[in-house]
């Protein structure tokens, strides 16, 4: 109860949660908390180069996911932040749903 609680009180509601989540869709906004950060790796491509990390969050229900952090985001981000990511990207790598801001998305702190 108080975790349900606690999402509702920090994000306003939950718009999406990670079952909800479907390959090449856009996330309108979804509150998850950060459970663990991979290692940070460097990028390069057309558009430059640039610092990502893969991280394993989970919603309110604890469904899980992956999310990407890109560039300014893989260091401002720690495990046990709760994050809202607002009008994000879904993909699917091997199989499996990942989240991201994709281009236009934001990530917003909600609790550390």
């Amino acid at each position: 109860m108080y975790r349900i609680y606690f999402f509702k009180k920090f994000s306003g509601g939950i718009k999406m949660k990670v079952k909800d989540l479907k390959a090449k869709s856009k996330v309108d906004e979804i509150t998850v908390q950060i459970l663990e950060k991979q290692d940070s790796r460097v990028f390069s491509n057309a558009a430059g180069q640039g610092k990502l990390c893969n991280a394993t969050v989970k919603d309110e229900d604890d469904d899980e996911t992956t999310l990407t952090l890109w560039n300014d985001d893989v260091d401002k981000y720690n495990v046990d932040d709760i994050i809202t990511i607002k009008n994000g990207w879904v993909s699917e790598y091997k199989g499996k749903i990942q989240i991201s801001t994709g281009k236009n998305g934001t990530i917003e702190l909600v609790k550390q």
